[in-house]
């Protein structure tokens, strides 16, 4: 397949970090990295494919708001779908899953291999519907070794925004992310200058935003490859830990920092039954 693809790579490592910390890093819960951290990622990626037209964005979208309920500004809401629901949804674009990976390969985040990009969208994929959505990161369970991808299917006048990191981002229907999802982040109104008010999202028919959704899982070499690599908690101190912290969500501010002084230690591991 012949992919006309667009591809954007948005600098996201000039971090905003609040004293007294001198970095983020990123812990995990799993036991193989109970006493690891790595770097966030330092790049977003945005892409756009000529192969995925209004009409199926259209109709994808319409089928995944009747299986979510959105209600109120920051809410967010899951409803799992397959590739066959989706073709049968839009008849007319012939391998999703292909477009979907051949642009994620663009990425470059999982090696030159195409197979890792196909089984990756093969094996998970989402509808995710906000009306905007308050700061906030997401890194328990195995999301700490992920990337997400998110394709907008419908929304208008929305930037993502990743305050921690100078990333603010019109967004369009087609528009494909890739991004670390452990930095805060948020959907905006341009207009509001990088914050996230409710009353920008409380009426209206562009209040709400719907996408695909899926994860880019990498392995230890393959985060080391994209410069975040996985090292002891020693290696990075002075360091935020970013699976404790918590942001306001209306301007993505770190919550309770005398709280998180202590936080990146070996004796503040995140699981309760670990290994060296």
């Amino acid at each position: 397949m012949s992919l006309n693809t667009a591809h954007c790579i948005i600098a996201a490592d000039r971090h905003r970090v609040p004293m007294p910390f001198r970095a983020f890093a990123v812990r995990s819960d799993e036991p193989q990295h109970a006493h690891a951290a790595r770097a966030p990622y330092g790049r977003v990626h945005r892409l756009r494919t000529d192969l995925l037209d209004a009409d199926a964005l259209a109709a994808w979208a319409a089928e995944g708001y009747r299986r979510v309920c959105i209600e109120a500004f920051s809410d967010i809401d899951y409803a799992p779908t397959t590739l066959q629901e989706l073709a049968a949804a839009a008849p007319r674009v012939a391998d999703l899953a292909g477009v979907i990976a051949g642009a994620l390969q663009r990425t470059g985040v999982l090696g030159d291999e195409p197979g890792r990009y196909s089984r990756s969208v093969e094996a998970r994929i989402d509808y995710l519907a906000a009306c905007g959505a308050g700061f906030h990161n997401d890194v328990s369970r195995h999301w700490s070794r992920c990337l997400f991808w998110l394709l907008a299917l419908d929304l208008a006048d929305v930037e993502f925004v990743m305050p921690h990191a100078g990333v603010r981002l019109a967004l369009a229907p087609g528009d494909l992310l890739v991004f670390d999802q452990t930095m805060a982040h948020g959907l905006c109104r341009p207009r509001d200058q990088g914050q996230a008010l409710a009353a920008s999202f409380d009426q209206g028919s562009q209040r709400r935003q719907i996408f695909l959704t899926g994860e880019l899982l990498l392995d230890d070499a393959q985060w080391a490859a994209v410069g975040a690599p996985w090292l002891p908690v020693e290696a990075h101190s002075g360091a935020l830990d970013l699976l404790v912290a918590t942001f306001d969500d209306r301007t993505g501010a770190v919550q309770r920092l005398g709280s998180l002084r202590d936080s990146l230690q070996r004796s503040t591991c995140h699981v309760d039954k670990s290994t060296d």
